[in-house]
């Protein structure tokens, strides 16, 4: 859904439905996967990285279109995409996965993430997306304090390695 989200960059509304489209067919992916014991090591593999890929093009997208206070707001938020997964990564190389499973944290996040990009969005500038805004901030908010939980509960594990 990527080119089709660039593709349809200037029409807002559009582009906020695909955006919020795909991140309810994703939801409902998961759980019909889960609820019909339909899941597969590959599916639990590209799943994330798909969200990820589709969050972070819309950032970068946005942050193009907004200015700086997107920007370092998505930089924020990349960088802690980019390395919870490498802490996921190099846990399960050693057995650990389970040590850092997506939590209670990561499920705020993730909400407050595609909410946030979907309002924004949808609020094309010069409109004022103060909403959007707030959003974003909180979604930041959430972001880094998931991914310090994340990393709380590595740390034995890292620093037993070092």
């Amino acid at each position: 859904m990527i080119p089709v989200l660039v593709l349809t960059w200037s029409h807002p509304k559009v582009r906020a439905g695909i955006f919020a489209g795909a991140a309810i067919t994703d939801f409902l992916d998961g759980y019909l996967a889960r609820k019909w014991n339909q899941m597969s090591r590959f599916g639990a593999f590209l799943d994330p990285v798909a969200d990820k890929l589709m969050v972070a093009a819309a950032l970068v997208l946005l942050a193009a279109e907004r200015g700086m206070a997107v920007g370092l707001l998505s930089a924020i938020i990349l960088c802690r995409e980019i390395g919870v997964s490498a802490l996921r990564e190099w846990m399960a190389t050693g057995g650990h996965r389970d040590v850092v499973a997506v939590a209670w944290a990561g499920k705020v996040k993730t909400v407050t993430q595609l909410v946030a990009i979907t309002v924004l969005l949808a609020i094309p500038p010069p409109h004022p997306a103060a909403v959007g805004m707030v959003m974003l901030q909180v979604a930041t908010l959430a972001t880094v304090w998931s991914g310090f939980g994340y990393l709380k509960a590595a740390w034995p594990l890292l620093k037993a390695s070092a």
